[in-house]
């Protein structure tokens, strides 16, 4: 069993507070997307992709900027939490962005398929594109440049490092002895 020093309670505050976090967001988009909504009429769901973006762009630049804003900014802190709780320092940049994009457009399709059932919600696969897009922007914007600071303030190199490469043990990975073995136990006749 490893022990955890000041750096491996800070681990385990950061992660702590990402799925915290995570979860109290998830909570929110819930509430916005998922709650019923009392109107006298109700669009036809939109299944075309871009559709929807090309419509809000005739109705004028501001209202536009508006409509994409919230859908780029709905599912957005995921790009950041996501990776938060996960808590790790070390991981390919693609990798993580992969995943995250990945685990993003998932939810934002099982929020489109879940409004199907939701009285006032429509379907709109531009909501779909445009969530996925403001997970990766987070993403790309805020993990990269918070995990350098992280790396940088507990002195441990970045990922695919030349100490990593040469094969050099790094302080948390210390040999901790010979691998227990068990005896190999004969088959009764």
């Amino acid at each position: 069993m490893q022990r955890q020093g000041p750096v491996g309670s800070a681990a385990i505050r950061f992660r702590a507070a990402g799925v915290i976090l995570l979860l109290a967001h998830l909570l929110l988009v819930s509430w916005l997307t998922l709650r019923p909504l009392d109107v006298v009429w109700v669009t036809a769901a939109n299944l075309e992709p871009l559709a929807g973006i090309k419509a809000d762009l005739a109705m004028g630049a501001v209202e536009a900027a508006r409509r994409i804003g919230e859908g780029l900014l709905l599912l957005a802190p995921l790009g950041i939490l996501l990776p938060m709780a996960g808590g790790r320092l070390t991981v390919s940049p693609l990798a993580s962005l992969a995943r995250t994009v990945a685990a993003g457009a998932l939810l934002s399709l099982g929020i489109e398929l879940l409004q199907t059932g939701v009285p006032g919600q429509v379907v709109d696969v531009d909501s779909l594109l445009l969530n996925t897009a403001g997970v990766a922007l987070a993403h790309l914007v805020f993990v990269p440049a918070g995990r350098a600071r992280l790396r940088r303030r507990q002195g441990r190199p970045a990922a695919g490092s030349t100490r990593q490469r040469h094969g050099a043990m790094l302080r948390d990975e210390a040999s901790q002895g010979p691998t227990p073995t068990i005896p190999r136990v004969g088959i009764a006749p």
